[in-house]
């Protein structure tokens, strides 16, 4: 690979792990009116902006998130710090997730953990925060090596192209490909988690009882269904069948 692309790809790598979050403790003790919470969003995410005219945060999101039950409906107009953490949550997912995949994701986590009062398991929305928060920057390093060896793996290919432009796109190309295909599978992983049932609500039913449920109704809809063809076809045979005529 030409030593540009690798110098592009450091560079980028440099920026990319230099990219602050919300850290634990920095969430406001107070609630906050949604002018606020969009202020605090943006201030404090603004290092995440691919580009300097992204938008992190806005009312009409908050306002979307709430209509599609994203986000528990604020109290008397105002955000807790468990809101806040969900939006941060909801900004990250969007990318690479539906509205109806964060749905499911989220309604069980904001069932049991949102509301502290319910909460008999002890764990907070801010102790969730804080173990994703430690997980997620311990893998900055690791993500790093990962993508420098997709990239000198991807360096190995099209070396015989003579023309250096060509080859450095294609190089590029192949770079953008691999990284793609991680990223697919990676997602088609998520998909499959979040649509595998056991998830618990607070009546302390799983997704996979409500699916056992769902297949014996179906069962029974199936035996009771076979019943009544078999049922049908007897009466249709009695239906057809006739006297013989005396003989005359």
């Amino acid at each position: 690979m030409s030593n540009s692309l690798t110098d592009t790809i450091t560079g980028i790598l440099r920026e990319l792990t230099k990219i602050d979050y919300i850290r634990p403790g920095e969430f406001p003790n107070i609630d906050l009116y949604m002018d606020q919470v969009t202020t605090f969003m943006n201030t404090h995410m603004s290092a995440s902006k691919i580009k300097s005219d992204d938008v992190i945060l806005t009312k009409t999101m908050i306002n979307n998130y709430a209509k599609n039950n994203l986000i528990p409906p604020p109290d008397k107009k105002k955000y807790s710090k468990e809101h806040m953490i969900i939006l941060v949550f909801i900004y990250y997912f969007k990318s690479i997730l539906s509205i109806s995949e964060i749905h499911d994701m989220l309604g069980p986590l904001c069932d049991s953990f949102f509301d502290s009062a319910d909460n008999k398991s002890g764990i907070s929305m801010e102790d969730i925060y804080n173990g994703i928060y430690a997980s997620t920057k311990s893998q900055l390093s690791t993500v790093s090596i990962d993508i420098m060896k997709k990239s000198e793996t991807a360096g190995k290919y099209f070396n015989e192209v003579t023309n250096k432009k060509e080859r450095e796109f294609l190089q590029r190309f192949a770079v953008i490909c691999m990284l793609s295909f991680d990223v697919f599978l990676k997602k088609q992983l998520i998909q499959c988690l979040i649509d595998t049932p056991g998830d618990v609500s607070k009546s302390g039913k799983t997704a996979s009882a409500k699916n056992s449920g769902t297949k014996q109704t179906a069962k029974k809809s199936a035996s009771s269904g076979q019943s009544s063809s078999n049922t049908a076809k007897s009466k249709s045979k009695q239906g057809n069948t006739t006297k013989p005529k005396a003989k005359q």
